[in-house]
């Protein structure tokens, strides 16, 4: 009875914790996304084990993608023992079908955001594309949640943390869960042109504090683009320099 007396007073004051549960259109968003992202990391890695065996074969082959298509033929013609060759015709077969699924899943995503204005409007951001926009509207979901667009960079793990007990000070990073350092992670994209205003913030930061604080700051200027983005369905930043 005390117990549920103390709920009862928190919850009068407003100040009874809430948790936000996805609804059920959201977790399958995000079971589409999570899903293609883990088998392009599959792809990654069946890659990279290609890359090795031709390495351990002394083999170079003098292409920018050993897996197009200019260089799969002049991989097929390449003299390789039986067992690597096997290996290789293997993997690549492996690879294949992982382009299948790959493709499958990302015209499912599509198909799913096709009238989502939000995630249209933050693909106007630079290094923002189909892939990386789907990211964000699968694992924020319902952005109406956050009062402003600090609350999800605080919730992205781009926030530090400080804690204050007399004059005891301890400051550090954000200890985010594995599904707001997703966001995060791609708020740090690597992928912007240097002419962005982003990336122009960025280089003149670590110029003075860092690349690990400049890399944090351009994830909060972005996160916060994207915050307006899918709030309102348009950028107005992006659209006034476009103007």
């Amino acid at each position: 009875m005390r117990d549920a007396g103390d709920l009862a007073d928190l919850l009068r004051m407003g100040r009874l914790p809430e948790a936000w549960i996805a609804p059920p259109q959201t977790r399958e968003l995000r079971e589409l996304v999570r899903y293609r992202a883990k088998l392009v990391a599959i792809r990654s890695g069946l890659k990279a084990q290609i890359h090795a065996v031709l390495a351990k074969a002394g083999v170079l082959i003098a292409v920018s993608d050993v897996f197009g298509v200019t260089a799969r033929q002049r991989l097929a013609k390449v003299p390789l023992g039986a067992a690597y060759a096997q290996r290789i015709s293997s993997l690549l077969e492996l690879i294949d079908i992982l382009d299948g699924h790959e493709a499958r899943f990302s015209a499912m995503i599509a198909e799913r955001l096709g009238a989502h204005r939000g995630y249209h409007a933050i693909q106007q951001l630079p290094g923002v594309g189909p892939v990386l926009a789907a990211v964000f509207v699968a694992e924020i979901g319902d952005v109406h949640r956050f009062a402003d667009p600090a609350h999800l960079c605080s919730w992205a793990g781009l926030t530090p943390k400080h804690r204050e007990s007399d004059t005891v000070v301890r400051r550090g990073h954000h200890q985010a869960g594995q599904q707001t350092r997703a966001v995060g992670g791609c708020g740090g994209h690597q992928h912007q042109p240097d002419t962005t205003k982003i990336a122009r913030d960025r280089t003149r930061i670590e110029a003075r504090r860092g690349r690990n604080i400049a890399k944090i700051a351009a994830a909060r200027k972005l996160v916060t683009l994207v915050y307006y983005g899918l709030r309102d369905g348009h950028i107005r930043a992006v659209a006034h320099r476009a103007a």
